[in-house]
């Protein structure tokens, strides 16, 4: 099956981060995507997963014809992506008004840190900086420390490249009815915010504390958090719910009649110091399978190598055999048009006559374009 989005043809400016993250989502579900690169830009790699399943050309953006080129394949595009400061595609002659004049259905996708304007829409910037504006670094690490980055997860893809994706898809349905194209512009501090919301509508309710490891969700209750096991390995607990506490109290032999109280903030330390001392005393995998299958909501905390081998990622083939190693399956699935399986990682130029070809080149104006 060729996925739901067969037949939507992009065009992704390279870049790093969350625009090829953006453009990957699409490209997993069935979108032909054709990334742009530089001719001197890196040559790519077997194993980058964000540039899978979809072929490279490489143009150098100085030159008129290269120039030309791209605002022909807008064209034929549904959407663009971009993922330059502000204004350094109106320079080169690609920004929005250029491109919808060849192509007024055209979805143009921005994606920046700060936004395409504001004081810092100019300044540089990494997804701790964006997430430092949301609140959403403050909220997390523990009491009396220093906020902890979640990896970048929060602002290039969950706040950046996935709300790019949400956002150009909506416009591509807007301009189904409307015959019209729109800018799409997607700020990883703007996103991030959002994925705050439910924190920030907890504290407009009075029931969040703007303090670190102080709430239910931030590791300062002792039934929504992580335990050390005898092997130095950890279990996650999310026992949130009274019948999910019962169960962990079960299987943690724990008599239930002393932790009726478990909701008081105050007497969560020891709580903590009872589930600490018990979990210590086996490894992790022997409490893996003490609650597995259970809803007492604990489960193994896995490291990189060993979550492709958990058997509920294997029966659902959550992650897949990549060429230079695992690489997570495409996502969400889709009972009637599913996702095909992902394509090879583009390297640097590799597919640009055949690409050019299939989006109604000549042959001569290939040879033109790319000598050699």
């Amino acid at each position: 099956m060729p996925g739901p989005l067969a037949g939507l043809r992009v065009i992704e400016m390279a870049g790093i981060g969350p625009g090829p993250f953006c453009c990957t989502l699409l490209a997993d579900l069935g979108a032909d995507v054709l990334r742009i690169d530089r001719p001197e830009g890196p040559p790519g790699h077997p194993g980058d997963v964000f540039s899978r399943s979809r072929r490279s050309l490489a143009l150098d953006l100085k030159s008129p014809a290269s120039v030309e080129a791209v605002l022909r394949l807008v064209e034929r595009a549904d959407v663009l992506v971009e993922g330059f400061r502000p204004g350094v595609m109106e320079r080169l002659g690609l920004g929005p008004e250029a491109c919808h004049a060849r192509n007024p259905r055209l979805v143009f996708g921005r994606m920046t840190g700060w936004g395409q304007d504001g004081p810092l829409a100019q300044a540089a910037g990494h997804d701790i900086d964006y997430i430092a504006l949301s609140g959403a670094l403050w909220s997390i690490g523990r009491a009396g420390q220093r906020p902890v980055p979640p990896l970048n997860l929060i602002g290039d893809f969950g706040g950046g490249g996935m709300l790019l994706a949400f956002g150009i898809m909506a416009a591509v349905f807007e301009a189904t009815r409307r015959g019209r194209g729109q800018v799409v512009d997607a700020a990883m501090t703007d996103g991030s915010a959002t994925l705050m919301g439910f924190i920030y509508g907890l504290m407009a309710q009075g029931r969040w504390r703007n303090a670190r490891e102080g709430n239910f969700l931030d590791g300062a209750c002792p039934y929504y958090d992580t335990y050390e096991c005898a092997d130095g390995k950890f279990v996650a607990v999310g026992a949130l719910e009274p019948q999910f506490f019962a169960l962990l109290l079960k299987g943690l032999g724990l008599d239930p009649a002393r932790y009726a109280y478990r909701t008081d903030p105050a007497r969560w330390p020891a709580i903590r110091a009872d589930f600490a001392e018990v979990f210590a005393r086996h490894p992790r995998d022997h409490w893996a399978q003490v609650f597995e299958g259970t809803d007492a909501c604990v489960a193994p905390v896995l490291d990189l190598e060993e979550a492709p081998r958990h058997p509920h990622n294997v029966a659902r083939g959550t992650f897949i055999e990549g060429p230079a190693g695992m690489q997570p399956a495409p996502s969400p699935r889709f009972s009637r048009t599913p996702a095909p399986s992902p394509g090879p990682a583009a390297l640097r130029g590799a597919d640009g006559a055949a690409a050019l070809r299939d989006w109604g080149f000549s042959a001569e104006e290939i040879a033109a374009l790319l000598p050699g």
